[in-house]
């Protein structure tokens, strides 16, 4: 007897993976809530970021320097919501297909369609449209901050804060409708995942230009050029906002996939964390292996700074390698999801 079951036991284990469906698709509801957690953690994450920014910058001015830093920081974290809601945010996503610039005014959340009666859930795509906002308005804080560490103790605080309200309000929004938006360079097939162009080189090309205006800090070089050491005010400092940044990536990273409503959206989020913590590594080694040689030690400063450099080159495309089904479009952040809604 015992040899018929396992004769049978086989054809029962068959029978019963034909009646069912391999993986049940996840239902809209469902599938908007992941997608809306996601926002709303990710965008936590990113918003430490502005807690980095803040002990980075600290660690590296001159004690006399720190509570101006801090105050910039905060403030500036401040403007980057308040303009985004007044201004930013529509002047952002509401540009036409290939277009240039979206409309001027201020944003609401509309999410009646998934509170009526019979709720339209989409095809696994939709989010509550306040995680969005959240989550599109840290970045624009990032992009400030980028400008704050740069421009540290070059400059007085009004001067910076006012140029904080345009590139929150105007730069960033219009610059980031061209891509994220659906813009003009989406329709030319520009990518950018999480914001390496539009958010760390646009901030970056700001502080450059604001840099140049300014001059080097007071005291930096003598008379002959010779550069002058201008050591900072804790090291220690520096290297804990370094840590949160690095973690705080992996929310402006991963809640790039903009979904995880499905196993496909959980599994490349997964290669994105991976990715990013491996291109920030490899920018610390890199960089430590390079002052080794050229300067004969390591030097604590550079090798903070090749961790960020790793970081925002992975930036670009965080989904490569180890993406498993080829999807790259991520052009316009208002878009759906394509091959990765429920159920694909």
């Amino acid at each position: 007897m015992l040899k018929n079951v396992f004769k049978i036991l086989p054809v029962m284990l068959f029978a019963s993976l034909i009646s069912e469906p391999a993986a049940a698709a996840v239902e809209g509801e469902t599938a908007f809530v992941f997608n809306t957690l996601l926002f709303l953690l990710m965008g936590f994450l990113v918003m430490w970021m502005a807690a980095g920014f803040a002990m980075l910058e600290s660690g590296m001015v001159r004690s006399k320097n720190v509570a101006t830093i801090c105050l910039k920081n905060i403030v500036l974290y401040s403007i980057a919501g308040i303009t985004f809601y007044l201004i930013g945010y529509n002047l952002m996503y509401t540009v036409d297909t290939g277009g240039y610039l979206g409309s001027i005014s201020i944003w609401s959340a509309d999410d009646t369609a998934f509170l009526s009666e019979t709720p339209d859930f989409g095809e696994g795509d939709t989010y509550a449209s306040k995680s969005d906002w959240f989550f599109q308005m840290v970045f624009v804080a990032t992009a400030a901050s980028i400008v704050s560490g740069t421009l540290a103790e070059r400059i007085k605080l009004w001067s910076f804060l006012a140029f904080v309200v345009i590139l929150t309000a105007i730069i960033y929004p219009i610059q980031g409708s061209w891509q994220w938006g659906g813009g003009w360079l989406a329709e030319a097939g520009f990518s950018d995942f999480a914001g390496s162009t539009l958010v760390h080189s646009v901030g970056g090309w700001a502080a450059l230009i604001g840099a140049l205006f300014l001059g080097a800090r007071k005291g930096r070089f003598t008379s002959d050029g010779t550069s002058t050491p201008m050591p900072g005010s804790s090291m220690a400092l520096a290297t804990l906002g370094t840590f949160v940044l690095w973690l705080g990536w992996f929310g402006f990273n991963g809640g790039s996939q903009l979904a995880l409503g499905s196993a496909a959206n959980a599994i490349d989020i997964s290669a994105i964390f991976v990715n990013t913590n491996m291109a920030a590594a490899g920018g610390v080694v890199a960089a430590m292996v390079f002052t080794q040689l050229v300067f004969g030690k390591v030097d604590l400063t550079i090798v903070l700074n090749g961790a960020i450099g790793g970081l925002v080159s992975i930036t670009a495309e965080p989904l490569t390698p180890f993406n498993q089904h080829g999807d790259f479009n991520r052009c316009n952040r208002r878009s759906t999801y394509p091959d990765l809604s429920y159920g694909s």
